[in-house]
């Protein structure tokens, strides 16, 4: 494809159907070394995604999983980083997680204690269809029902060790709304005092058309991303990132990160990374959101950039500069 269309550069995104979750099996997509024994063997647990991204990694390709299914077996992972090939995923975020993964951290921000998700959906594309079997369903219900688990263990004071909400998620297939999928959640929270607060969501979209921009930036970022290189305090030479990019983690339900890595879901952190990051690249310090410059007692001590005097305005009478503030005196 690539000689055939005189590109430059090629990314291959998996945007084809959910498969179901594969089995890690020692001996045949543990290691590197035994999952291309068995794709050679013809082994029926090595799925078709796994097929392309194995292709994508010895050819020096990036790949980015678009759906559930856990496609970056362990042996997936470990020839990536053997071949240093970027791989990034899982699964669209684009609709009801999304809307999920900021409002769970806004409850939980706010001192609200969610006790119980419910999210129902029914769509009629093909992708509903799919998810309608039980094997595949199981691999959407995953990457769903994971979205919330960094931001509840981010506040210890409202949920105790290994505490987490009651979280159910429910798919239909109703060939009749085609892409148009119907999203319903109740988040079920406990305030002050033992009271309840409930809130019920309805989303109608047509959930193509969300997640084709996504298709778009996953490629641009990861392309972008190949091409920077950094150094890290007294080092000499330039590095590249990890080959498991969690930089897309904002487009993903189910963030793909290296070995050890906290996952972060919190939409607004993902985010902040991203703008992070590409301010970095252009020498901007990373952005917080203190201000303290503009919380100082004294406002002297502000900085304020000069500005251009009409002649109008110096007809102004100014204040004394050596007249002392309500405050100072």
């Amino acid at each position: 494809f690539k000689k055939s269309s005189g590109v430059d550069k090629v990314i291959v995104l998996w945007t084809a159907n959910t498969e179901r979750f594969s089995e890690i099996i020692p001996g045949v997509n543990d290691t590197a070394e035994n999952l291309i024994s068995s794709i050679r063997n013809n082994e029926t647990e090595v799925s078709p995604s796994t097929l392309f991204a194995v292709a994508s990694i010895l050819e020096g390709v990036s790949f980015i999983n678009g759906s559930p299914q856990n496609t970056f077996v362990p042996g997936c992972l470990e020839l990536a980083e053997k071949k240093c090939v970027f791989v990034g995923g899982d699964d669209f975020k684009s609709g009801q997680t999304k809307l999920k993964s900021v409002l769970v951290d806004f409850l939980v921000s706010a001192g609200i204690k969610p006790r119980s998700i419910v999210s129902y959906n029914h769509l009629g594309n093909n992708d509903g269809k799919n998810l309608s079997a039980p094997q595949t369903f199981r691999s959407k219900e995953i990457s769903k029902s994971n979205v919330v688990d960094d931001m509840v263990n981010s506040n210890r004071v409202l949920y105790s060790q290994g505490e987490t909400p009651d979280h159910c998620v429910v798919i239909k297939y109703v060939p009749h709304v085609g892409d148009s999928k119907r999203a319903m959640d109740e988040y079920t929270s406990e305030i002050m005092m033992g009271g309840t607060n409930t809130l019920v969501i309805h989303n109608t979209c047509e959930d193509s058309l969300l997640a084709s921009p996504l298709i778009i930036d996953l490629i641009v970022l990861a392309e972008l991303c190949e091409r920077i290189q950094f150094k890290v305090g007294n080092e000499t030479q330039f590095q590249k990132f990890n080959p498991v990019l969690s930089f897309l983690s904002y487009m993903c339900k189910a963030p793909l990160v290296p070995r050890g890595t906290p996952v972060v879901n919190s939409l607004f952190r993902q985010r902040c990374c991203i703008e992070n990051i590409l301010r970095a690249c252009i020498g901007l310090s990373p952005i917080n959101h203190m201000l303290l410059e503009y919380k100082m007692h004294r406002p002297e001590t502000i900085v304020i950039p000069k500005t251009r005097v009409s002649k109008k305005d110096k007809d102004i009478p100014k204040e004394s500069e050596s007249d002392d503030t309500d405050c100072e005196k």
